[in-house]
């Protein structure tokens, strides 16, 4: 075993961090390795080392449900075998980012969509089956949950994405058009979730129009740190964790989101110098949302570090 190295092309030792001489792709691959699930090693192959589509495909079929959803702790914050629109708006974004987000697992995933919508055609940000297996503190588990955009937005923004049409996306992307234009006060996250209908909704002057709303509360609600420098003198919003702020890439992932064009060129150059220098000295990168169970935060971490590469590549940043 002696001399291997890794695929990103660095040393890698024994254990412990890695060489901090290393690229930030070296080093994140060391901490994916180590820690990571193995759907998450696969999405780092596929992103990152060339891998293929097929073995991320493969990793992520023991989280589908015979009902057509996704569940056993896919989104980490959620436990148990059951399904849930959180664990589907986490497959959905895997297989959109392996451009396998349609055909007959889209059918079926609509029916089960369809089977747990509210009387609005919508999703519950959490299904009552929830109630019995551990769920983060900060989860609301209801009887009848009220529609949320936290879960139809990104489903829907997917769906339209890949050109898959069902007839649940109907009352669904009305839901989803009515939550964007009625947005008064908002928090991250439910942007987060409007930008991800935006980005996909096929009324292109119609998202462009919400979009520039969205931007012009963001900034005004203070709901975006400009100056990562000084995040500690901005308040979180409502419920969040210590720090857990956001960031101009956290709404702009790549250039091409609706959001890019609420932030200079200079904000956003400073959001991707602090999401580079976040990188911590075993290759992964944090969580900030507030961590609950030990077991949680390790799998988020691999989560949060594919997502950080990726969007620094996407804004051209070198990462080895």
């Amino acid at each position: 075993m002696s001399g291997n190295r890794s695929r990103a092309g660095e040393p890698e030792g024994p254990g412990g961090p890695p060489p901090p001489s290393s690229s930030p792709l070296a080093r994140a691959e060391h901490f994916v390795w180590l820690t990571a699930r193995v759907l998450e090693q696969r999405r780092f192959a596929y992103h990152f080392l060339g891998g293929g589509a097929d073995g991320v495909d493969a990793a992520l079929s023991p989280y589908l449900n015979e009902d057509g959803g996704y569940g056993h702790a896919l989104e980490p914050d959620l436990r148990g075998p059951v399904s849930q629109p959180l664990h589907t708006v986490h497959a959905l974004r895997v297989l959109d980012s392996i451009g396998r987000c349609g055909g007959l697992r889209a059918e079926r995933l609509c029916r089960y969509l369809t089977g747990v919508s509210t009387p609005e055609g919508a999703l519950p940000a959490v299904h009552p089956s929830q109630r019995g297996y551990p769920a983060a503190p900060f989860v609301p588990i209801v009887d009848d949950p009220p529609g949320s955009l936290l879960t139809t937005g990104p489903v829907v923004g997917l769906l339209h994405r890949n050109e898959v049409w069902h007839a649940w996306l109907f009352r669904a992307t009305d839901f989803c058009w009515a939550a964007v234009d009625s947005l008064e006060s908002s928090h991250p996250y439910e942007v987060e979730a409007a930008i991800a209908f935006l980005n996909g909704v096929p009324d292109r002057a119609r998202a462009r129009t919400a979009a520039d709303r969205l931007g012009r509360l963001v900034r005004e609600q203070g709901l975006v740190v400009l100056d990562p420098d000084r995040a500690d003198e901005q308040p979180v919003s409502p419920g969040y964790a210590p720090g857990e702020h956001h960031f101009a890439y956290d709404y702009a992932r790549a250039p091409e989101s609706p959001a890019r064009h609420w932030f200079t060129d200079e904000e956003v150059a400073r959001s991707l110098d602090h999401l580079a220098a976040a990188q911590q000295e075993d290759g992964g990168w944090p969580v900030n949302w507030r961590q609950w169970a030990p077991g949680t935060s390790l799998e988020a971490r691999p989560l949060v570090t594919i997502e950080a590469l990726r969007t620094l590549r996407a804004y051209g940043r070198p990462i080895g």
